[in-house]
């Protein structure tokens, strides 16, 4: 939960206020996983905090949603490319990666379970957590 949190921190995901009048702030969880190796073992444990997006309001939290992918075709067009070309080819983890993008509404949300906060306070969203409307 600590590495989530400081990763949150690092990308700026949030700016901490007062709730502005008329305003309302949508909860939050952790999601645990566990993560194995190919033999069953354990890896590592994974913790990721998840906006309970299903509470936002069309129009107010959200407008118009939309998440741009991969075709499948074009994945396959460049593994051909490097194939023929005898690329080395890497697979990576991006941690966070839906963290990029900005939020365009004014979506805020209480503080995380578990974690110390001044009182009275809630967390003004800049970037998209998973769980909201706006998040893949």
């Amino acid at each position: 939960m600590q590495e989530e949190i400081e990763a949150l921190d690092k990308m700026h995901t949030w700016d901490i206020m007062n709730l502005p009048p008329g305003k309302m702030a949508i909860d939050c969880k952790w999601v645990y996983k566990i993560k194995t190796l190919l033999d069953g073992s354990i890896e590592r444990y994974k913790a990721r905090l998840v906006a309970k997006g299903y509470d936002q309001e069309y129009g107010i939290d959200y407008g118009d949603t939309f998440t741009p992918i991969a075709q499948l075709t074009s994945v396959w067009s460049l593994l051909a490319i490097g194939a023929t070309k005898r690329w080395q080819l890497f697979q990576v983890e991006v941690k966070n990666a839906f963290l990029n993008g900005n939020l365009q509404e004014e979506v805020y949300m209480k503080p995380p379970p578990g974690y110390e906060h001044p009182p009275n306070k809630v967390y003004r969203l800049r970037r998209a957590l998973y769980g909201l409307k706006q998040a893949p």
